[in-house]
């Protein structure tokens, strides 16, 4: 028996529990001693997998507030409730929280109030709702009947101690038992029991703006992974989205507070994952060599995006499931969000922003033309034998499941029409479920058979939104689209206001396809703005303005630092070659000066060089100063205002090309940061400061103080 036990006996024994005749003596310390005791304050957590490890996050105060009062009203349990700026559906009766926009995988919910201390990361889990309710009602009784020294068992056997209200401790169970089949109560380093969320040290945010102002879809470049440190497409927009709602807080403070304004929403669009579920890396990996076995694979995952999109069928596929995707997204944006009334713009990273550009030369000035199929190459028409679906799962290697949908009678048309649930139902595993969906929702849309026209959401403003028959748009009658991978570019259901490009191959592409120069009065049938973002030292970027006006050259437009300077180490750069040739002007003057005043003749040095006039010195007065005589014998020319530089309709006649500030770190070693400047885009105040400013800027609102 340990001495916490033996403690716990002895308090017992000289403690009896009182009489039913001491009731109102137990009642009267109960109210005196419950003075002291208050209800903990809960707050609701979920569980993220991150890095292979399950990691509990706080929402944020606001999301967190209305889960306790969708729980706390008893009224409808299964209550669905929106999160973190409508993008997650909370199923409270189920406590799983699931993503609005993209697939990811549900997360488990719990309304928290007491935590211990994790083993490794230092960081504070919660424990489970029930075992938290004991944990609270033996808290209340210590506290009421100042009792302490109370031992409690977790339902996994961990033993927790709650010695006094600032000492309690979780022991982990033994690994092993003893000879007789029992082991010790505790065990091991004990860890810190907390109570309360504003206990533990954990970063909770206030909530988003409630008012959308504007609508920005991203659309990710090569391979699945979008940085350095391997995240999705929907991990770095998140970080995007986070950067700019803190400098909407920081640099459009008045307006804020005005209520001007409210945030931008940035929603991600994936076309990996379905582009590689159409069995092409089954294709594949009967072709690739075993030998180097991880880069093989890198390559086929990645670097290999890049040749789909150069193939009719692949790109087919890709096009199609990013403008689906986006139509899709924004449908859905509207049934949530019925009352907003702003823009939409789009942002591509890398490969991504060659999609866009390609889609966008694709639309049709007005959403209301129409497409007839005579209208189209025969290129575009699919003229050969329509695949079973027999030999469709053939392809996907799930033809075990032919059976299934023979047996109910299911055949390509009504499956396209088919939900998960469906799918789900006739007992088709998870995985075969969204490829069979992805692959025939794709092929649907690329063979233009069977496009259901697009809902009009209850209270939403659909007038813009095309007929099925204008889904679809040529490719002919645009000379920038000259070399294009002959394919059928779906329509947008929408007009985006501005284009940004992060890190954009556009350029090369276009010059590889044979486009020399683009035509000044070109500009997007569609969208107005076009915006090619770069870092220097980036390797896949390429400039646009240069094919706009090929004859003239002239340097990016410098972004401007978010805190409203150049990098120190620029300025010093600057400053040193300004200091550098002020000396040098200085010091010629002050010798040719001191020549003069005592020889009344030219400085020898100077003399071939000069001419008769030059040679024949005015006469100079005492009061003048050497430093306003120009005394080199090349003299710097003047730097007069540039005039200002047009390049075309592209960006509605402004300027097209904006590059980054490389950090000083970055400065040393050009190459050694060459691959990260490439992913630098998603965490970049000054990037997101731009396409914030050019957003609002179209709204008539503006930073608090212009930035040089």
């Amino acid at each position: 028996m340990s001495s916490v036990e033996s403690q716990q006996e002895q308090s017992s024994q000289s403690d009896p529990s009182p009489s039913p005749n001491s009731c109102s003596s137990f009642e009267l310390v109960d109210m005196d001693a419950g003075s002291l005791y208050e209800p903990v304050s809960p707050h609701w957590f979920y569980c993220k997998i991150i890095d292979s490890k399950e990691t509990w996050i706080p929402f944020n105060s606001q999301d967190s507030q209305q889960l306790e009062e969708a729980y706390s009203s008893g009224k409808d349990y299964n209550r669905i409730v929106p999160t973190d700026g409508g993008r997650y559906d909370v199923h409270l009766g189920e406590r799983m929280r699931y993503a609005v926009y993209w697939d990811e995988l549900a997360s488990e919910v719990r309304r928290c109030t007491w935590f211990y201390k994790g083993d490794k990361d230092n960081k504070y889990i919660p424990y489970s709702e029930s075992f938290s309710q004991v944990l609270e009602e033996t808290y209340m009784l210590a506290v009421t009947l100042d009792e302490w020294k109370k031992k409690l068992e977790s339902p996994n056997r961990e033993i927790i101690i709650l010695h006094n209200p600032k000492l309690m401790v979780h022991y982990q169970p033994v690994a092993g038992s003893d000879e007789w089949g029992s082991a010790p109560a505790e065990q091991g380093r004990p860890r810190t029991v907390k109570r309360g969320v504003e206990n533990i040290s954990v970063d909770i945010h206030c909530g988003e703006p409630l008012q959308i102002d504007h609508l920005v879809f991203v659309v990710h470049g090569i391979g699945p992974a979008c940085d350095l440190r391997f995240r999705s497409i929907v991990q770095c927009v998140n970080d995007f989205r986070s950067v700019s709602l803190n400098l909407l807080q920081t640099h459009f403070k008045k307006a804020q507070e005005n209520q001007q304004i409210g945030r931008v929403e940035f929603l991600p669009v994936n076309w990996h994952s379905p582009l590689h579920s159409t069995g092409v890396d089954v294709d594949l990996q009967r072709i690739t060599l075993p030998s180097i076995n991880r880069l093989r694979h890198f390559t086929n995952d990645t670097i290999l995006d890049v040749f789909f999109y150069n193939s009719p069928t692949y790109c087919q596929t890709i096009v199609d499931t990013v403008a689906s995707e986006m139509n899709r997204i924004y449908i859905l944006f509207l049934q949530r969000n019925p009352n907003f009334k702003g823009s939409v713009s789009i942002a591509g990273h890398s490969l991504g922003s060659l999609i866009l550009f390609d889609i966008l030369t694709n639309q049709k000035d007005s959403l209301g033309d129409t497409d007839s199929e005579k209208d189209l190459p025969s290129i575009f028409i699919d003229q050969g034998d329509t695949p079973t679906l027999e030999e469709d799962l053939k392809k996907l290697q799930l033809s075990e499941f032919f059976g299934i949908f023979e047996k109910e009678k299911i055949d390509k048309e009504a499956l396209t029409l088919c939900t998960d649930k469906d799918l789900q139902e006739m007992g088709i595993p998870l995985g075969p479920r969204k490829k069979i969906l992805n692959y025939f929702r794709t092929r649907k849309n690329s063979m233009g058979v069977n496009r259901p026209t697009p809902q009009s959401p209850a209270g939403a403003n659909m007038s813009n939104i095309p007929k099925e028959s204008e889904f679809y748009s040529s490719t002919n009658g645009l000379d920038v689209g000259i070399g294009q991978v002959p394919v059928k570019y779906p329509r947008l259901i929408y007009k985006p206001e501005i284009f940004f490009a992060f890190g954009s191959p556009i350029g090369m592409f276009l010059t590889v396809r044979g486009l020399k120069r683009i035509d000044p009065n070109y500009r997007f049938p569609t969208c107005k703005g076009f915006f090619n973002i770069y870092h220097p030292f980036d390797p896949v970027a390429y400039r646009i303005e240069p094919m706009v006006v090929p004859g003239m050259e002239f340097e990016p437009m410098l972004i401007p630092h978010h805190k409203g300077r150049k990098r120190m180490h620029l300025e010093l750069r600057e400053g040193l070659t300004r200091m550098s040739m002020d000396l040098k002007n200085n010091l010629l003057g002050s010798l040719r000066m001191a020549w003069k005043s005592f020889t009344r003749a030219p400085y020898p040095a100077l003399q071939v060089s000069e001419t008769a006039e030059e040679t024949e010195a005015e006469p100079e007065s005492n009061s003048e100063k050497p430093s306003d005589i120009n005394t080199e014998e090349n003299p710097v020319p003047v730097k007069e205002e540039a005039p200002p530089i047009h390049v075309g309709m592209l960006n509605g006649g402004q300027r097209i090309d904006y590059v980054l500030q490389e950090k000083p770190i970055e400065s040393f070693n050009e190459y050694l940061f060459a691959l990260q400047s490439h992913l630098c885009y998603w965490e970049s105040e000054d990037t997101v400061l731009l396409v914030l400013k050019e957003i609002y800027q179209t709204q008539g609102v503006f930073l608090d103080q212009p930035l040089q």
